[in-house]
């Protein structure tokens, strides 16, 4: 990886002191940051009154009458 002096020498002040390589350092940092970028990327947050109204929207049925036509018209294949 490439770095600039300041960070280099950052990174490796840091690595010392844990007493592990910069490599072991660097691969547990990058990890670790994987870890919560992926995990806030199934998450969504918002405020309580928010989360209480998107799930009563849930329980609201939606009118969709093509759907609904679609549902009621004659199937074009059948299983056998």
């Amino acid at each position: 990886m490439r770095a600039d002096v300041e960070s280099e020498a950052l990174i490796t002040a840091a690595a010392a002191a844990r007493r592990v390589s910069v490599s072991a350092f660097v691969l547990e940092a990058a990890t670790e940051e994987a870890g919560r970028v992926l995990g806030r990327a199934d998450l969504t947050l918002m405020p309580a009154d928010q989360f209480d109204a998107f799930v009563a929207a849930l329980d609201e049925p939606d009118e969709a009458p093509r759907l609904a036509d679609a549902a009621r018209s004659p199937r074009r294949y059948t299983r056998r």
